[in-house]
């Protein structure tokens, strides 16, 4: 019989440390390759009901229904890239009155300069052309990393559906793949893990979806009601800038502040854009986000800023929206095994979602503590360790997981 070696709190410190630093620096220098096999994995797990439905409700071949998913999947977003370039294009045809009105902001900005910092207009042009010549010599350069960073792009865009569409084709590969990693008996808990993976990233993507259109819709509105030009794209861009957690609504904002004044020369407008922008925010914070994305994925704050943070420093703009799905997994996985489950209810928001002001108790939505009770039958198979359990187990994984 085998003895469990104990090993001292230090030595246990020391070596989660390492593996933390080898895992930041695998994804940090394998960013390229890396985070687009994670966003792949993400769309495949999103497309997975289609999949499934094709498979099951209509009786079409496994490859079929994959490709079908997959040409679903691209129509979508070549169909929003289309209507965003229609809007563009509108705006490009008034380019002219555009122009105009960037000149009128930029001399009246000139006017408030000299009147409080004394500089006259020429002394603001002498110091905006030295600027430029400083500047002239890193041009080449930011010209260059700007089209590599634009062929990675295309690469990456190119690269996505082909991954999704190997994923879905070899989704029941990988499930033996991880039955044979672990005994019969393990099984019960690995169809537990997957089911919980599995939901938890389709009830956060498919919430992210809702929360982007109902965005885009009080944007727009908000936006055509005090006037603003182009009001149609700047929702749009304000939904989908709203999926990068915290900071795209900020850049959404400025961007909208930007195009506003472009559009019109009253200066105004700009406070109702920015009144627009936090009445959304406010509606978004305190009923779309409770009501669609954290209905099934508990995350704490502190825990989604930091991995925020971090997915900004290893992958950028990606990182940053994967940050969240990868949170709530490494969540599912903590919570399952006896040794991490600590670490999962860390990773969890346990605060009271109820609060009571002048006597008036407030509700939030959807709330229950994911880290004392679980949402889901377990009981409904039993994991057969005989001389057939390696089939019984993989038909098990795939009926439970679609």
């Amino acid at each position: 019989m085998t003895e469990t070696i104990k090993y001292p709190f230090y030595i246990k410190l020391t070596a989660i440390l390492l593996c933390l630093i080898g895992l930041f620096v695998i994804l940090y220098f394998g960013q390229d390759i890396i985070f687009p096999i994670l966003l792949s994995l993400l769309f495949a797990i999103i497309l997975r009901p289609v999949v499934t439905f094709l498979t099951r409700r209509l009786r079409f071949p496994h490859l079929i229904a994959v490709i079908f998913a997959i040409v679903l999947f691209v129509l979508i977003f070549l169909g929003l890239f289309y209507f965003i370039s229609l809007q563009v294009t509108d705006m490009a045809d008034d380019w002219g009155k555009i122009k105009n009105n960037f000149y009128y902001h930029i001399e009246h900005f000139q006017q408030i300069i000299r009147d409080n910092f004394h500089l006259s207009k020429r002394e603001q042009i002498e110091i905006i052309d030295n600027a430029a010549k400083n500047s002239f010599k890193s041009g080449n350069e930011i010209v260059g990393s700007t089209l590599n960073s634009f062929s990675d792009l295309l690469l990456t865009v190119t690269l996505i559906p082909i991954y999704t569409f190997l994923f879905l084709l070899y989704q029941n590969h990988f499930i033996i793949f991880f039955t044979k990693l672990y005994k019969p008996e393990n099984h019960k808990k690995l169809r537990e893990v997957l089911f919980q993976i599995k939901i938890a990233v389709q009830s956060y993507v498919v919430g992210l979806l809702f929360e982007m259109v109902a965005v885009s819709i009080l944007t727009t509105i908000g936006l055509y009601l005090i006037g603003v030009e182009y009001f149609i794209l700047l929702g749009i861009i304000t939904g989908i800038l709203n999926l990068v957690p915290y900071i795209g609504i900020l850049f959404a904002g400025g961007l909208s502040i930007v195009v506003s004044l472009s559009g019109s020369t009253d200066l105004s407008i700009v406070i109702g854009v920015i009144v627009v922008n936090i009445v959304v925010q406010l509606i978004d914070n305190n009923i779309l986000v409770p009501l669609f994305v954290n209905s099934k994925v508990q995350i704490n704050a502190f825990v989604s800023i930091v991995g925020i943070i971090i997915g900004n420093v290893l992958g950028g703009i990606t990182g940053m929206f994967l940050a969240i799905p990868i949170i709530a997994i490494i969540k599912v996985i903590f919570d399952r095994i006896d040794s991490l489950e600590p670490w999962g209810y860390l990773l969890g928001d346990d605060l009271p979602k109820t609060f009571e002001w002048h006597k008036i108790r407030l509700p939030h939505y959807n709330y229950h503590n994911t880290t004392t009770a679980l949402d889901f039958n377990t009981d409904d198979t039993e994991t057969n360790p005989i001389k057939n359990a390696q089939e019984n187990n993989e038909n098990i994984l795939e009926n439970t997981i679609d």
